[in-house]
């Protein structure tokens, strides 16, 4: 009987509907538009500076292939879906039922400046509220 790491969920309310999120998640019908939106999104973070913290990958796989799957966790598929499905200004509320890894965190501050959103994830341990590159945990989780 072998440890089962469990998988990473998250969810968005948006027009009384919950959206669910899994890590890597193909199935959602604007899979397309995600992964699209997400590929824009991380060339103008590098250009702002970001490096992704591939560390918090665990799969033995190249550097550019850690990167993709990176883009793949589940609150950064949230976070897109609710950017792309709300009113410029809306706040972006998700919920995870893991902890946030530290790229994700990184990742999501970044997207809070750039996209000029306020972002709330609940993961298991805290409310992280980003607003304008920084989160309120004071980057202690």
């Amino acid at each position: 009987m072998g440890v089962k790491k469990e998988p990473g969920c998250s969810w968005i309310e948006l027009r009384d509907e919950v959206h669910k999120f899994m890590a890597r998640d193909e199935s959602h019908p604007q899979t397309e538009q995600l992964h699209a939106f997400l590929e824009t999104l991380s060339d103008k973070m590098r250009k702002k500076g970001y490096v992704p913290d591939t560390s918090c990958v665990l799969h033995d796989v190249d550097d550019d292939e850690k990167d993709n799957l990176l883009c793949g966790h589940s609150e950064i598929l949230a976070i897109a879906f609710g950017i792309l499905n709300t009113a410029l200004g809306t706040t972006i509320r998700v919920v995870k039922n893991l902890r946030v890894c530290n790229d994700c965190h990184v990742t999501t501050k970044y997207i809070s400046k750039i996209m000029e959103r306020e972002i709330i994830v609940r993961d298991v341990r805290r409310f992280h509220h980003f607003k304008e590159g920084t989160c309120s945990c004071g980057d202690y989780w």
